[in-house]
């Protein structure tokens, strides 16, 4: 098999920007000359009101309703039981396991799993899985809702106990919890004008999942789901993709990312407009100063309009032996998950 491309940026290696219209290098060239006239555009027409989230306000509450933060809160827990969640280890199939579990309790087609095997620069194999859950698979329209579900290794940012295993509440459980909860949700109620696939990806925090610990480290997962595309997409490519990421934080404050403006600015702006309006303390309209790279920068680069949703902000827990549930809220959680939630119900 064609192996992942190593080409994209570390994912949380910061890259700042020298002006609020500008797109780094890091970011893929043919989303440049776009950003520096989205970014812009972004600031000034993002702050604006809400549009009507869906035909029948009494139903979009309805809606938002069911979706419930203490719920996703209780995933976390269940996935922290299965630290370390990284490559090779027990706790990886562990977690490979519970989402299947929970996503078959939901309406969605029978849960595939994209196996191959990945040989880092030495030649060591690793069994590698990406999860994929499919609403509504015969509906031609179709989006991607995506996070991972791999954890760092140990807590290398910890000052104390840097071998440690890293639980990982946040980063990378917050994630998989909005997911599971938004598919729960979703088998309750009418189906949304687009069909749904969840993607669960492994291996985001590279092949010694050590994510931007690593020097060398790039994703393994996402690349490879954006090189097989027409496994999936045989027709056309999903109209758009949001990826989630670090978005349980007690005190969230999530703004968009300019690779993010520079790859789906309309998109930015419609899911920003539902979450200024719906959780208006958790959401800034204001852009990071600095681009980020995740699994929606491969999304990105093989032609999906695609955003990422993170608060990165998130000192002085990340990578530490204290990114734990007593750091998240559910609060926070159905901030973003009643936004998403309203967000598929757009035309």
């Amino acid at each position: 098999m064609t192996p992942p491309s190593r080409a994209l940026p570390p994912r949380r290696g910061r890259t700042e920007l020298s002006t609020s219209s500008t797109i780094p290098q890091t970011v893929p060239s043919r989303w440049q000359r776009l950003a520096a006239v989205a970014i812009p555009l972004a600031l000034l027409a993002l702050p604006g009101p809400a549009r009507a989230q869906a035909q029948n306000p009494a139903q979009t509450q309805a809606q938002t309703e069911l979706w419930d933060g203490q719920r996703a809160m209780a995933s976390i827990g269940d996935l922290l039981r299965f630290t370390p969640r990284s490559m090779e280890t027990a706790g990886h199939q562990q977690t490979i396991d519970y989402i299947k579990g929970e996503l078959a309790k939901a309406k969605a087609d029978p849960v595939t799993l994209q196996r191959w095997v990945f040989r880092n620069d030495d030649g060591k194999p690793f069994a590698m899985t990406n999860i994929i859950a499919r609403f509504q698979p015969s509906n031609p329209r179709r989006v991607i809702v995506a996070t991972h579900y791999d954890s760092i290794v140990k807590a290398y940012r910890d000052a104390k106990t840097p071998d440690a295993p890293m639980p990982g509440a946040n980063n990378s459980s917050s994630g998989v919890a909005v997911l599971l909860e938004t598919a729960r949700v979703l088998s309750l109620l009418p189906a949304p004008p687009v069909g749904i696939d969840f993607v669960f990806f492994d291996g985001e925090e590279g092949s010694k999942s050590l994510g931007a610990g690593d020097p060398d480290f790039a994703p393994i997962g996402s690349p490879y789901f954006a090189a097989h595309l027409r496994d999936f997409y045989p027709a056309k490519k999903p109209e758009k993709a949001a990826v989630f990421d670090m978005v349980c934080d007690r005190d969230l404050h999530l703004k968009p990312d300019p690779s993010s403006i520079g790859s789906a600015a309309n998109e930015v702006k419609k899911f920003w407009d539902i979450g200024i309006k719906t959780a208006p303390s958790s959401f800034d309209a204001n852009p990071l100063p600095y681009a980020m790279s995740d699994d929606h920068s491969a999304l990105a680069e093989a032609g999906i309009p695609s955003f990422l949703v993170i608060d990165f902000e998130y000192e002085p827990f990340y990578n530490t032996t204290q990114d734990t549930l007593d750091k998240c809220s559910a609060k926070s959680l159905e901030a973003v998950g009643h936004t998403l939630l309203q967000y598929l119900y757009l035309p």
